[in-house]
């Protein structure tokens, strides 16, 4: 493949890129007609209002499933929902070989387990340090500080050049669970020559240095001593380090913890396998609960982000069977508001203080910090690995831009700003956008998958606006109606700003139609079905200033 003068080095994002989240990243190697490629990473985002129903977000990755036969694999760098969520639901398109940590195989393992019917993933195993192949792919994992076990960033070797593919990262000097950001391994990668670096961009707008993981659970010590009642922490439930911090914390208070979430659980479960929980007391059952001492209690829970089905939210709403919070107890919240959560995270907390439970964030004590890197652990990143291009990636545009601009005054010759969809030529010559492909979203809905339209998404935005109205029509053999209309309205108002029921506004509506079509048309149903949807849409327009969903029978 060196010797093909049309062979060229392409880097293509399908999702993650001018977004936050569901990172999925395609690199090819080949003439433009018969390259090879790999995926990094498979990451789900997650819906928001304007997504009624909808239980996932995942990448269309349709480019790559029209090229299977030169897919030679996939490669995840850790075990979070925005890099590797996807996977049981893309795999049995994709159909590869994947290749991921034992941390991430234990947690998709658990997590296949509990969806019945998912994908068996064939998984190689590999470990920080490790060097292997996938197709053309000479791959090296470099180990990287995230807030997650064993994350790595990719050194990925090519005739045409090696590029380092960051993942997640940030520099720790001292991390609950190691290693470290491993500086020797860039700094001889840079040593050996860099083509690109295509680096997490999610804190490139925030200065200075991340705090360390130690320095958080020095501040969560802090919190569970000073508290007098129960403590509740709520956390990413993959954020292992951070469930460590908080079981010496509440050890070296004298405190038991009881763990409340499935998520956590798994987690829990996983990591207590491989050992990153060793040297902990063993976690509480909630039966338990009521034998513990306020004073002596702190539990560990899910619903960091609002979710209503989570722990906290039941906390808040006290709707758990054996367990509840008293006035006097302290919740603390060691997590970041993800974008959009912000309105569920407020009611759960409004919740809890109406009950009289003190709140603390990381605005009032140094319980959480990020596990992206700030400007100056990027510039460091910069100043070890020396790269010729650098490829802003995994953030929003004011991100990526940031980023871009970072790289630009810290000496790297060429920055290349893409966004999902565009295909960056990284070698030979300069970088360059070359294509542009299809890219897009897909939404898990149940036990389906597809576009908003196939799985009914649009209509259903609709019917959350303006509702349903279902009207049946019968016509006898002389093609007159056979009785009022039958109609059944959702959604709607009952009645009118006068007073005046809105389901008879809509009655007379529909039988005014049929009476104003000359009885020899009536023969024609679809335009019977289409007279009626039409007016009964208008007269509730009128009544109401909305026009919902119609769906209109006519038999005879």
């Amino acid at each position: 493949m060196a010797k093909n003068e049309d062979a060229e080095l392409v880097f293509c994002p399908l999702g993650g890129v001018g977004e936050i989240g569901m990172n999925f990243a395609l690199y090819g190697l080949g003439p433009a007609k018969a390259r090879e490629w790999i995926v990094v990473d498979c990451g789900v985002t997650f819906p928001d209002l304007t997504l009624p129903g909808v239980d996932l977000v995942l990448p269309d990755a349709r480019f790559i499933e029209e090229r299977l036969d030169r897919l030679r694999g996939i490669v995840i760098t850790h075990a979070h929902e925005d890099h590797y969520g996807a996977l049981l639901d893309l795999w049995p398109k994709l159909k590869a070989k994947v290749w991921m940590t034992p941390f991430t195989a234990g947690l998709m393992e658990a997590k296949r387990q509990s969806e019945p019917g998912s994908a068996k993933v064939p998984v190689e195993i590999y470990r920080a340090g490790e060097r292997f192949r996938v197709g053309p792919f000479d791959i090296e994992a470099v180990a990287v500080t995230h807030s997650i076990p064993e994350p790595v960033s990719l050194a990925i070797r090519t005739p045409l050049g090696t590029v380092v593919h960051t993942g997640d990262w940030k520099i720790d000097p001292a991390p609950t669970i190691g290693p470290m950001t491993d500086e020797t391994r860039f700094r001889a990668l840079g040593e050996e020559g860099v083509l690109a670096l295509v680096c997490d961009s999610t804190n490139a707008m925030r200065e200075g240095d991340s705090p360390s993981e130690e320095a958080v659970g020095e501040g969560l010590r802090g919190v569970i001593e000073a508290a007098s009642g129960r403590v509740a922490v709520t956390t990413f439930s993959s954020n292992v380090g951070r469930i460590r911090s908080i079981a010496e914390a509440a050890r070296d208070a004298g405190r038991q913890v009881l763990v409340l979430g499935r998520s956590l659980k798994r987690v829990i479960d996983v990591a207590t396998e491989l050992g990153y929980l060793d040297g902990l007391p063993e976690f509480i059952s909630e039966e338990d609960y009521g034998f513990i001492p306020r004073e002596n209690l702190v539990i560990l829970c899910t619903g960091s982000q609002g979710e209503p089905r989570a722990a906290l939210a039941k906390l808040a709403r006290d709707e758990m069977k054996h367990v509840a919070l008293s006035p006097g107890d302290t919740v603390v919240y060691s997590s970041r508001v993800i974008p959009g959560n912000e309105k569920a995270i407020l009611e759960t907390k409004n919740l809890l203080i109406e009950q009289g439970i003190k709140i603390i964030e990381d605005t009032d004590a140094l319980v959480h910090v990020s596990g992206h890197p700030r400007r100056n652990e990027l510039k460091r990143m910069y100043e070890w690995v020396r790269p010729r291009i650098l490829v802003p990636v995994h953030g929003e545009a004011a991100h990526l831009v940031a980023h871009g601009s970072l790289g630009a005054g810290a000496g790297i010759p060429e920055v290349a700003q893409v966004r999902n969809g565009d295909m960056l030529r990284l070698a030979p010559g300069g970088a360059q956008i070359v294509d542009k492909v299809p890219f897009g979203r897909i939404f898990k809905d149940g036990k389906l998958i597809g576009t908003d339209q196939e799985i009914g998404v649009r209509d259903r935005r609709k019917l959350s606006f303006a509702g349903h109205v279902a009207v049946n029509v019968v016509l006898d053999d002389r093609y007159e109606i056979a009785g009022d209309p039958d109609l059944v309205a959702i959604g709607l108002p009952e009645e009118d700003a006068v007073g005046e029921p809105l389901e008879e506004i809509m009655l007379d509506a529909a039988i005014g139609a049929v009476e104003s079509i000359p009885r020899v048309r009536r023969k024609d149903l679809d335009l019977v079905q289409e007279s009626v949807r039409r007016a009964v849409r208008s007269a509730a327009n009128d009544a109401w200033g909305k026009k919902p969903i119609v769906t209109v029978f006519v038999t005879r």
